[in-house]
């Protein structure tokens, strides 16, 4: 089953192919061609074709729109950008300019009308119509970062952002502007899955004006008779076979803690202490030395290395989700496995070199040249796997000092017992006063999420914003955080809406310590997580059975079908449940959310009831840059 990342790899590779269907001869033999892409186009290949694999589909060079570039005659250039104002001036200069005997103009989006006659007046002008062969609208503009997970924006994602769309003067166009670009983004997805959603969505939200253009623009669609793109051809079947799919539309207001939560997966303190970012992150070259630049030691700036992390790299693809002490016990087991080949690779070079013709020893190199053989053949993936060790010993060695710096483990810790409602150790301002214990901002997500899953008396809220504003936090977010409780207070039933979440902790890293491995664990503790369903998965879950009645949150979500001539908004009496579910936060989503959704597979697939279910969000948001847009709300209550 094509998932959407492979979908979308299907539609550039082909795209990239002069618009033609890939065939073995053509793999064999490439046609030599240029990329020109805008930073948008950029951003949407760059997770999913290495250069190696664009030179091997005959791109010899890839550039950027707006950058200085030299006329290249006789070779076809391939255009895949957004069809915007400043793109298309740019285009029509390339076509003044001559620069290519052959474009290929493909949008990311569909190009308007009234845009496509200025080029085409364009051409005429600079007299190269007959140079332009073809001109497509791609439906691509979203940006797949795993089998499945998507997100819409990276360039200007704060266009998107939860304070883009929950601001105060936000006026009636701009708030139409996002929303039709929510849509057009989702429809996209759609037209590459090739299968029409049926679509559920919170009332009175953000989800519900999304949900509502979204199924007028798929219906207008479908009865479009000559541009109906969901008419499969009889050979091709959508990703989702015969099943429909359901698509969940969210806003981020249903859960606000999750987004500002520590965590403790490897992916997901990637993304908040390291700032991954389209599936790379740059770490220091001698992350030991990380903490003495922190604090200003020496002057010099370190070296930093990019790091990509995608589903080539084995060892990622099997521990993003894991919790952080088993990544780095599994980097330590790697490093053994490498030693050992390497050690097998010498000890043979010695063997080799044996003296005398006696017959033991002919027989020997004989035996051995075989195995030598095969060692020398494993190199290459020997000197990968030594590469990838070391790339992701770097890496967890600067997550490990953050660790450790601001003590994480204990942060998350804490907001899991929270979270479940479990009873603190000790008070919660007394942990907050506590100097050792991380940065402001650390303290301060932490309260929040306190303040978000308790009942705090005005009293107590008071003597703790003291002690924060005593620990130098920024107290900005705090009025927005009130006045999203005292609005959620009539929707937010007094449920719990973590049950299950919390911790244990197993005994220390026992391995990591008789190994003397270089991860030093003093002083951080081996967490394990309990699975538990975050407020996004239990929904989804409910409306994935379709499961109704009993006062359940999900009764009054709408139910829109784009198939239907005429929708009803309501459920229709025995619907079966749904199989494939693809689940969209408006506001912004987070690694959590997407890996508390991939364990919940995980644990339905002995049923078989569930097939599959994709992550999608407007933007993706580490908890840093959430803190940062409630202090934008919050200063704009404040200064009202």
């Amino acid at each position: 089953m094509a998932t959407l990342k492979d979908r979308q790899i299907n539609a550039i590779k082909q795209m990239l192919n002069l618009n033609q269907p890939i065939t073995k001869a053509i793999s064999a033999e490439p046609v030599w061609k240029l990329l020109i892409y805008d930073r948008v186009g950029q951003d949407i290949i760059s997770p999913l074709i290495s250069i190696r694999e664009l030179r091997e589909m005959g791109i010899t060079l890839h550039i950027q729109l707006h950058s200085d570039r030299d006329s290249i005659p006789d070779v076809p250039a391939i255009y895949f950008c957004a069809a915007t104002e400043e793109n298309l001036g740019r285009i029509a200069q390339d076509f003044q300019n001559g620069l290519y005997d052959v474009y290929h103009l493909n949008f990311i989006a569909p190009i308007s009308r009234q845009r496509l006659e200025d080029l085409a007046a364009a051409a005429l002008q600079a007299g190269c119509v007959a140079n332009i062969h073809k001109v497509y609208d791609q439906y691509l503009n979203f940006i797949t970062l795993e089998d499945d997970m998507f997100v819409l924006k990276h360039q200007n994602s704060d266009a998107l952002s939860y304070y883009a769309i929950n601001r105060a003067n936000t006026e009636d166009v701009e708030m139409e502007n996002i929303m039709d670009s929510i849509v057009d983004s989702l429809f996209a997805v759609f037209v590459t899955l090739g299968t029409v959603p049926i679509v559920r969505c919170p009332k009175n939200s953000a989800a519900e004006m999304v949900a509502r253009k979204l199924e007028k623009k798929l219906r207008e669609n479908l009865w479009d008779a000559r541009n109906n793109l969901f008419h499969m051809d009889a050979t091709q079947t959508g990703a989702f076979s015969f099943q429909r799919p359901l698509l969940v539309l969210l806003d981020r207001t249903i859960d606000m803690a999750t987004p500002l939560h520590h965590t403790w997966t490897y992916q997901a303190l990637a993304h908040d202490v390291l700032e991954l970012a389209l599936n790379r992150v740059v770490v220091e070259e001698d992350p030991s030395a990380d903490q003495q630049q922190q604090y200003g030691a020496t002057g010099a700036k370190p070296k930093t290395k990019a790091c990509d992390l995608d589903s080539r790299d084995r060892f990622w693809c099997t521990h993003k989700g894991s919790p952080f002490p088993t990544v780095a016990e599994a980097i330590q087991e790697e490093l053994e496995q490498y030693r050992s080949s390497e050690e097998e690779i010498k000890k043979l070079k010695t063997t080799m070199g044996i003296d005398g013709e006696s017959d033991a020893a002919f027989s020997m190199v004989n035996d051995n040249t075989a195995k030598l053989t095969s060692a020398v053949n494993s190199l290459p993936q020997l000197l990968e796997k030594k590469r990838l060790i070391d790339m992701h010993t770097k890496i967890a060695t600067s997550i490990l000092n953050y660790i450790k710096s601001r003590r994480l483990d204990s942060f998350f810790e804490l907001e899991e017992k929270i979270m479940s409602k479990q009873a603190l150790d000790r008070a919660l301002s007394e942990v907050l006063k506590d100097p050792e214990f991380g940065l402001p901002e650390d303290k301060m997500r932490l309260f929040i999420i306190y303040y978000i899953c308790s009942n705090v008396s005005d009293g107590e809220f008071k003597r703790i914003e003291e002690t924060l504003r005593e620990c130098g936090c920024d107290l900005s977010p705090l009025p927005y955080i009130q006045r999203w409780k005292s609005i959620m207070k009539s929707t937010l039933t007094n449920s719990n809406q973590y049950e299950g979440s919390g911790t244990k902790t197993v005994s220390m890293f026992s391995k990591l310590v008789s190994q003397g491995s270089s991860f030093v664990m003093e002083g951080v503790k081996n967490l394990v997580v309990k699975r538990h369903n975050l407020p996004v998965t239990k929904i989804t879950e409910q409306l994935m059975e379709c499961r109704s009645g009993g006062g359940s949150e999900v009764d009054d979500y709408l139910y829109l079908d784009p198939k239907l001539l005429k929708g009803s908004d309501v459920v229709p009496k025995n619907r079966a449940p749904f199989q494939d579910a693809i689940v969209f936060v408006v506001g912004g989503g987070n690694y959590i959310e997407y890996q508390n959704l991939v364990d919940f597979i995980k644990s339905k697939q002995s049923t078989n009831s569930i097939r599959r279910i994709i992550y999608g969000a407007s933007t993706l948001t580490n908890a840093k840059q959430f803190l940062k847009q409630l202090s934008l709300l919050g200063q704009e209550i404040g200064g009202v």
